[in-house]
């Protein structure tokens, strides 16, 4: 197949958008009918540990491609970087399945063993309506193993009350050839409602701080579609569909992305006050299959050998839900979910692997029971508490010497949490998790080690147990606020990723992590506003007596915001302080430590101008002094590429962008 290269030159676009939007956190919202005024933002406010934002503003830096572009921006986040896009997302470095990522209550896994194709990969941020980041194993609603969060990216039912026809879109241009389109359209009335949202992003190789053109292009689209049916205010039935693809290269790895193809079905039923006490019943089926093309000739110049690997993944699931209203102050959330997922693969020299067979080589199941309550003791004071109990299955199909199954018949689950507003207006928190997290395919099939012949991890590898305190306040007055998230964990067989020796090894290790996450914000004057937000995690390998390693380094946003009339402006300074706390050689199933890493700061400045009610233009430059720095949690640079030994891949230097936003 014809080598499929990139533009050897680099259209500077003008450019450049907002910072982040100040993130509200109310539990639902009705859409907008005109665009956000203020724009930009280092911080987000803070209702216990739940964090809500709309991932349809603009934001600094450049807008996302994916989910893990996105998340970044949130105190606590940082990204696996892959180049260009196509990132894996960390909190409070904690990685993987630690992290679900669910797009409208559904998971979408991806295929590659080497996570090429993170979940991260198939979302495309700007096409959903809400954001909601739960902190902590401090929720039991949303599937097994959350040790860390839960990240969801929802769309909501729209709302006709202005008119029959909703419609934004967003256009952006670039440096590095950067164009996105994003267009969401709902036509309905009270009765039914049809909803297209769709987005295409397009990005050339970028150049670093010192003007070195890192291979990191990438094409990619997604389109979905809803049809809904709503005969009164209670009753909702959505049937959904969505299909998407693209391309990526990778400067960091031995082949590219040639294809993310994505397919997805589902459908949803929602019916609310059924009778006193109970609220609300929900119920969804859905189908997400993943279909990954790896090869080393299509996207960059071939070698010797050309080689191309096909893996498919596909995840079936559902959900049934009860809200339960047993008293004035007390609710209760009661429900099961049930998750299966195959994995399968074929490969060959050039293209002959479309001629081959698909062969499975691993299944996983997961069935889970979960209640969670919410008593109001008092006005000022909620109780929240859960417990979960799953029954997770693995199938080992490889090779004859190899299979096996693998059935985990109890692990449960579970918090409490106390959530307190003093007279004051502090409100305050805290709250004590545990859950247990059978391993994932990336822990069980991936590693070398996994087969009976060179340790049998799949037989042995023990789940893993997360015991968290997590703990915060927000402090609120006219002019001014202050918020803070912090908690300390215990992980007893902490499953953790050994490459001394060359080859990937997999093992339980006793771990303790640690962090918080702080943010303020001040009033100036009436159109001038600082905020500020630092993050930091911390964490221990008990067994070998040393730090856990792909823990990100600490780091500060300080930001200036201006809001007068039509305009905005506003200032971010990203400060990145040096990792000295590593672990070489030991990581997850994508990154591993290189050794310490560099401080840094960027300086990156924007402004926008509202043309009128339904149009604004947005107008930056991200790393405004052309800084050359990488990220600590990264990968190798590829040999071929020019890349010696383990160096880590670079951030873009000065990038230009201009969006206009449209909204009717």
């Amino acid at each position: 197949m014809k080598f499929r290269s990139l533009p050897k030159t680099t259209p500077l676009a003008l450019a450049c958008a907002a910072l982040f939007a100040p993130l509200a956190y109310a539990q639902e919202s009705a859409p907008a009918k005109t665009l956000d005024e203020v724009l930009v933002t280092a911080v987000h406010d803070q209702s216990a540990v739940q964090v809500v934002t709309d991932p349809k503003i603009p934001r600094q830096p450049i807008p996302a491609s994916d989910a893990a572009d996105y998340l970044k921006t949130i105190p606590g986040f940082a990204a696996v970087r892959n180049g260009g896009t196509n990132g894996d997302p960390v909190f409070r470095g904690q990685f993987g399945s630690r992290l679900p990522l669910l797009a409208n209550g559904t998971q979408m896994l991806g295929a590659c063993p080497g996570r090429m194709d993170a979940p991260s990969s198939y979302i495309a941020p700007e096409t959903f309506d809400v954001l909601t980041l739960i902190k902590g194993p401090q929720t039991v609603l949303w599937g097994p193993g959350a040790s860390a969060g839960v990240v969801r990216f929802e769309r909501e039912r729209p709302d006709f009350a202005a008119g029959p026809v909703n419609f934004t879109a967003s256009l952006l241009g670039a440096s590095a050839g950067r164009n996105d389109q994003n267009a969401d359209l709902a036509v309905g009335n009270s009765q039914f409602y049809a909803r297209v949202s769709a987005n295409h992003s397009h990005g050339q190789d970028y150049e670093d701080g010192n003007g070195k053109s890192i291979p990191s292009g990438w094409d990619k689209w997604n389109a979905d579609v809803a049809l809904g049916w709503t005969p009164d205010a209670d009753t909702l039935v959505e049937l959904s569909a969505g299909a998407g693809d693209g391309w990526a290269r990778y400067a960091a790895r031995g082949m590219d992305g040639s294809q993310f193809r994505r397919d997805s079905l589902g459908l949803r039923l929602q019916k609310k006050n059924l009778t006193p006490w109970l609220t609300k019943v929900e119920a969804q089926v859905y189908r997400n299959e993943a279909d990954h093309v790896m090869d080393n000739f299509q996207l960059r110049k071939p070698g010797m050998m050309t080689m191309a690997s096909n893996v498919k993944r596909t995840v079936t699931g559902g959900r049934v839900a009860a809200t339960i209203q047993a008293a004035p102050s007390l609710t209760a959330d009661i429900g099961l979910d049930v998750l299966r997922n195959d994995h399968e693969g074929r490969n060959g020299p050039g293209m002959t692997y479309l001629n081959k067979p698909w062969v499975r080589d691993a299944k996983f199941a997961n069935l889970g029971l979960f209640t969670e309550l919410r008593w109001q003791a008092a006005p000022s004071s909620l109780w929240v508490g859960g417990l979960r109990l799953d029954r997770a299955q693995a199938w080992d199909y490889r090779n004859a010497a190899s299979t096996g199954k693998r059935d985990e018949s109890a692990l449960p689950g579970g918090f409490v949490r106390w959530e307190k507003t003093l007279a004051s207006g502090v409100t305050t928190y805290v709250g004590l998790g545990h859950v247990q997290r059978f391993p994932d395919y990336w822990e069980l099939i991936s590693p070398k080690n996994s087969a009976p012949a060179a340790g049998n991890a799949f037989a042995t590898l023990e789940p893993e147990k997360t015991t968290q305190l997590d703990v915060g306040a927000n402090w609120k007055g006219e002019n001014w606020q202050f918020w803070t998230s912090a908690y300390a964990g215990m992980v007893r067989d902490f499953i953790l990723f050994d490459y001394t020796g060359g080859a990937s090894k997999v093992r339980n290790v006793q771990a303790r992590t640690a962090g918080f996450e702080l943010g303020s914000s001040y009033k100036l004057a009436s159109a001038w506003t600082a905020q500020a937000t630092l993050a930091y995690s911390w964490g221990r390998n008990r067994t070998d007596g040393t730090a856990l390693p792909q823990m990100p380094p600490l780091e500060a946003r300080l930001g200036l915001d201006y809001a007068q009339g039509p305009w905005t402006a506003g200032a971010l300074w990203r400060l990145v302080a040096a990792q000295h706390r590593y672990a070489k050689g030991q990581g997850n199933v994508v990154g591993r430590d290189l050794g310490a890493s560099s401080g840094f700061g960027v300086l990156s400045l924007n402004a926008s101008y509202r043309v009128q009610k339904n149009l604004k233009l947005t107008f930056g430059v991200d790393n405004l002094l052309d800084k050359a720095y990488a990220e600590h949690l990264n990968l190798a640079g590829n040999a071929g590429f020019g890349f010696p030994g383990n160096t880590r891949v670079s951030e873009p230097g000065r990038t230009l962008w201009l969006r206009a936003d449209m909204q009717f």
